[in-house]
């Protein structure tokens, strides 16, 4: 008797846990035909026989994100300032 408790303990406490893994929906067909449509404007050609495959699609989402106004490193403000990097203690130079 126990153990059905138990199980039906963890069963309980397991649901939340699942039913929240996937939160992202699929993307369409037609949303990744638009994303390679923005990468050969901004100049990937995918059927060329390039060796260097990793850096030139990476090259080509680079420009895409800065057209779009986004960056990896982050952006400026609304108010036009910068943020300056933190220094480093003078213990850790």
């Amino acid at each position: 008797m126990k153990t059905l408790i138990y199980a039906t303990l963890a069963v309980a406490l397991a649901t939340p846990v699942v039913s929240f893994a996937q939160t992202a929906e699929p993307v369409t067909r037609a949303e990744v035909r638009a994303d390679l449509v923005q990468l050969e404007s901004a100049g990937y050609r995918p059927v060329s026989q390039d060796a260097t495959y990793p850096s030139d699609i990476q090259a080509a989402e680079a420009r895409v994100h800065a057209g779009n106004g986004a960056s990896a490193y982050g952006g400026v403000s609304d108010t036009g300032t910068s943020v300056s990097p933190v220094s480093s203690p003078a213990g850790n130079q």
